[in-house]
């Protein structure tokens, strides 16, 4: 820490990460390249960031003594997933800086809170309505209109903990499947396309963006990041325009993502958030190969109270993830001209697990 109590390390300094995922493994491995040391925090003895770290700590993230000795042990916290339990993030807060801050946790981590501070910047987003009850719910579809997306309001990702609520469909029984006292309704979105924006920002308020990338799902989980998206220079520019707005408001420290739609209104294409991602992302992952700095060096370069890069993108690139038994053809890719994998390291395939990525780029052409 420095004397105006800002993160600043040096290298040789330790970094603590909670999660122990593919993030955490390439978060990890990008503070290695920069000399700086990691120590990885999770419950599960199989996490493949294990494998990259001299020193892991293994303990349920309810553990107070665990994460005491943890704090004890690195100069500042940072964390590969952002449902991390509030008295966690409270115990180590007390202790070292954690970056993100808690706060902008408490922002992200509620779907409803996330769309009001949203909306309160002046930026789109659908129609949405709380949801605590089957009458509310009833209401909310009333106001709203279907098809609709009821999601609950915390701990969801990937597809999990939302449904789609269509004409004809039985709300109540819906409500009782999603087994929760607090969701979101919201409004169906008709979008032309899936975006993302990747930002960084230092602890001095500098911003970077990246390219904006396009995404395509497959049930529910990312499978294509492309970039640059198929969008004009002008739409780009106001995605990137509403990411750096929200990690400014959030005085945000680290890297994240805005997931958007596009959409078409009185014939003219406009971007409505999605949702905020407060760490690095799947769709970021192009970037290990794609840009000559990647969002997982960003990252540790913002917390580390370092400069951030300025990102260039060296040619036209497309990302694939290997989920469940794509992982099985990892020896094919290996083959292809351009073509990068990354293999996660985790045990057995099961569907809809994210096993490794493989990045393709294909270069620019000189003028």
């Amino acid at each position: 820490m420095t004397a105006e109590g800002k993160v600043k390390l040096k290298p040789g300094d330790t970094i603590g990460i909670l999660g122990g995922g593919q993030l955490g493994r390439m978060l990890a491995m990008a503070a290695a390249r920069l000399g700086l040391k990691c120590q990885v925090f999770s419950p599960d003895p199989d996490s493949p960031a294990f494998d990259v770290v001299l020193n892991a700590t293994c303990a349920e993230y309810a553990d107070v003594e665990a994460l005491e000795l943890f704090a004890n042990d690195v100069d500042v916290i940072t964390y590969e997933f952002e449902n991390v339990p509030a008295a966690t993030a409270m115990v180590l807060a007390a202790r070292r800086p954690v970056l993100p801050a808690q706060t902008i946790l408490e922002t992200t981590q509620d779907r409803l809170i996330e769309k009001d501070f949203v909306k309160r910047l002046g930026i789109g987003t659908a129609d949405y309505a709380d949801v605590s009850s089957p009458e509310t719910l009833q209401a909310a579809i009333a106001r709203i209109g279907l098809p609709a997306v009821i999601k609950t309001r915390r701990f969801g990702y990937d597809g999990k903990g939302q449904s789609i609520i269509r004409e004809g469909d039985d709300p109540v029984r819906i409500w009782e499947e999603l087994g929760t006292k607090s969701a979101i309704l919201e409004a169906f979105v008709p979008f032309e396309r899936e975006i993302s924006v990747i930002a960084a920002r230092s602890v001095d308020g500098q911003v970077e963006c990246y390219d904006v990338t396009e995404n395509e799902h497959r049930d529910h989980i990312l499978k294509f990041s492309r970039v640059p998206a198929a969008i004009s220079d002008e739409l780009a520019a106001e995605a990137r325009a509403v990411a750096e707005k929200i990690a400014t408001a959030l005085d945000y420290v680290g890297v994240l993502a805005v997931e958007l739609f596009v959409v078409t209104e009185n014939g003219k294409p406009k971007v409505l958030v999605n949702e905020i991602a407060p760490r690095v992302h799947n769709s970021g992952h192009w970037t290990l190969d794609g840009a000559s700095i990647s969002q997982f060096e960003q990252h540790i370069r913002a917390i580390a109270g370092w400069p951030l890069g300025k990102p260039v993108r060296h040619g036209e690139i497309t990302m694939t993830n290997l989920i469940g038994d794509d992982i099985l053809t990892y020896e094919r890719w290996l083959a292809v001209p351009g073509a990068t994998v990354h293999l996660y390291g985790k045990g057995a395939p099961r569907p809809g697990r994210k096993m490794g990525h493989v990045t393709e780029v294909v270069p620019a052409r000189r003028k």
